[in-house]
């Protein structure tokens, strides 16, 4: 017996060797020579594995020692690696995270239960800015920053309605409908694509034309990673004045914020469609004593003049004068509204990591009928009573009512007064200061339930949140998908289910909040 074990742990030993042999084997051989892939494959017996696993981990809660980590990483820098790691994920029977910028929030690019290999984008990130025909094609891994960096560059009177976080990676941001401030003349990120490239589960290389109209609906705003992994976009430039205006105002309870508030859910979707007013209420302490702070963020497309003139029509009751309001170009608003001191060059937009990562739990919802004051009150209560998680409304109303919610997959269009997102952010490391945090949140979220929408309670897909519910191991079901499907789609989830079930019938491209893969229209109409 004592010669058998040995024998059977040399075995095994052989056995694993192979494979972790074979595997860069697979990849050089289906990836082109002239560019080599070994040089951006990452194993863990590699002194670059740590630092390329944790560079695009933006939450904390899933780089600790217990979290799974990849069989490998593959940082492509062209195309035939991409291809490459499909196939070769395949054969040995790896699934695949695809990460931009990881950014989304339940680390779901970056982390998986069965084994896993990872594709980094953030190689990829070339910006080619037309501006003739005022349009850019973007690569998956570039950030918002760089895009918007790069189209500061050529134009000063182009933009392009997308989020407010300099670091997010456009490949995600993108597929899942991408949100921000100026969403209320424009539409969002998704209302503005005009071709893409795709890998697909075959590897074939495809654009819009070779994918199909239903492929290219599907990963606007329905998450490309269910369906192939996406390269580069094309997207259309919008018009920006060459002067917009921004303001920041602060209230707490005591300096009538709660009644500002109440009137802003009135307001904020009406008012001029070139006026985006965010509300961030964070519970404070002040002089000893527990309050709210209301922080009110604004971009308005115009000069300071007018923006004084529309809020003195429209919401007085902020008090807002000619002092507050600050003119600058677009690019300048772009770092305002990521929290960069004024004056700051454009240059800071090309930092992939401005602020130390941190440990978060993030969720969304939609609120559709205004909430009272003396519910307003309850929620303030509420918040100094669990004192660590922080409401940010985003307002709807302008163009966003103008679009079918069946235009894109992202659905939530007319109908909504406006967007929470909740969120808890600490730095302090342990499970059971991590589970106070996260029971916080979902307290808040679950206190929420009565204001916000129903039948379904609906989500924000690039908030990403397993609370909501998660596909089993494996081939998720229609089933189970639907329950958070519908949260994040609502009737557009029956459409991505078909889609996927004819892109990526054998489901290769899965994770916990993957569109599954059915066998046939009918499995989907019969369950």
């Amino acid at each position: 017996m004592s010669t058998i074990i040995p024998f059977i742990s040399i075995f095994l030993l052989h056995v694993v060797m192979a494979v972790s042999d074979t595997i860069p084997q697979c990849l050089s051989l289906h990836s082109d020579p002239s560019h080599p892939i070994s040089a951006v494959t990452y194993f863990p017996n590699n002194s670059s594995y740590p630092p390329t696993l944790n560079a695009n981990i933006r939450n904390l809660r899933f780089s600790s020692p217990t979290t799974p980590k990849p069989s490998f990483i593959v940082a492509p820098n062209h195309v035939s690696h991409i291809q490459a790691s499909i196939i070769c994920c395949k054969k040995f029977g790896l699934e695949m995270r695809i990460r931009s910028g990881g950014h989304d929030y339940d680390g779901l690019s970056y982390v998986a239960k069965a084994p896993f290999a990872i594709l980094d984008m953030s190689m990829l990130r070339s910006v080619k800015v037309n501006v003739q025909d005022q349009n850019v094609w973007v690569d998956s891994g570039s950030t918002i920053g760089e895009l918007y960096y790069g189209i500061a560059e050529k134009s000063k009177i182009l933009g392009f309605p997308a989020g407010v976080c300099h670091t997010v990676g456009v490949g995600g941001h993108f597929s899942g409908g991408g949100y921000g401030n100026m969403m209320r003349r424009f539409g969002i990120s998704v209302d503005h694509i005009l071709d893409a490239l795709i890998v697909d589960a075959e590897g074939r290389v495809l654009d819009r034309k070779g994918m199909g109209e239903d492929l290219f609906w599907a990963i606007r705003g329905g998450g490309g990673a269910s369906f192939g992994v996406i390269v580069s976009w094309k997207i259309k430039l919008v018009a920006v004045p060459k002067v917009v205006t921004v303001f920041r105002i602060e209230k707490t309870l005591e300096q009538g914020a709660g009644d500002i508030v109440h009137q802003w859910q009135y307001v904020a979707n009406k008012i001029h469609d070139g006026l985006f007013i965010r509300v961030v209420l964070s519970p404070v302490t002040r002089m000893g004593k527990k309050t709210i702070r209301a922080k009110f963020n604004a971009l308005f497309l115009g000069d300071a003049q007018e923006l004084v003139h529309v809020m003195n029509e429209s919401f007085p009751q902020l008090g807002l004068v000619g002092e507050q309001c600050i003119p600058m170009s677009w690019i300048d608003s772009v770092l305002f509204w990521d929290n960069f001191p004024v004056g700051t060059s454009a240059k800071a937009l090309l930092e992939r990591h401005g602020t130390p990562e941190k440990f978060l739990k993030k969720k969304s919802d939609y609120v559709q009928k205004p909430i009272s004051k003396a519910d307003l009150e309850g929620i303030w209560k509420k918040m100094m009573e669990l004192e660590k998680p922080v409401l940010t409304f985003n307002p709807y109303g302008g163009k966003m009512s103008e679009i079918s919610e069946k235009e894109t997959p992202f659905p939530h269009r007319g109908g909504n007064l406006y967007k929470i997102q909740y969120s808890v952010i600490w730095k302090e490391k342990g499970e059971d200061v991590a589970n106070r945090y996260l029971h916080s949140i979902r307290s808040l979220y679950d206190y929420m339930s009565p204001y916000v929408s129903s039948s379904p309670r609906s989500s924000y897909l690039n908030y990403r949140d397993v609370d909501i519910g998660v596909n089993g191991p494996g081939n998720g079901t229609y089933a189970e998908a639907s329950v958070w499907g519908k949260k994040y789609f609502k009737t557009n989830f029956d459409r991505l289910v078909k889609i996927k079930s004819k892109v990526d019938p054998s489901n290769f491209f899965r994770y916990e909040q993957s569109i599954p893969s059915l066998a046939s229209a009918h499995t989907i109409v019969s369950e």
